[in-house]
């Protein structure tokens, strides 16, 4: 078993609660109540997305994960 490592997307709702997605894995999501939480639920997600490919015989995507930019606009 090889060590793979995810970038993780998280934005917070306005209830609060934090949610997580992986962008080299579509359809890969959680949420938490805390930081702590979500990144528990994230790994949990990222396992079984990538068990489910796995089993579908499918190839697991690379990391491509560039960075994030912020882009302002007049609203």
């Amino acid at each position: 078993m090889e060590k793979r490592k995810y970038v993780i997307v998280i934005e917070k709702d306005e209830d609060g609660v934090y949610i997580g997605s992986v962008p080299s894995l579509p359809g890969c999501h959680s949420y938490g109540e805390t930081l702590d939480e979500l990144m528990e639920n994230m790994k949990e997600a990222i396992e079984l997305c990538v068990e489910v490919l796995e089993s579908e015989k499918q190839d697991i995507p690379l990391e491509i994960f560039v960075g994030t930019q912020e882009v302002e606009i007049l609203a």
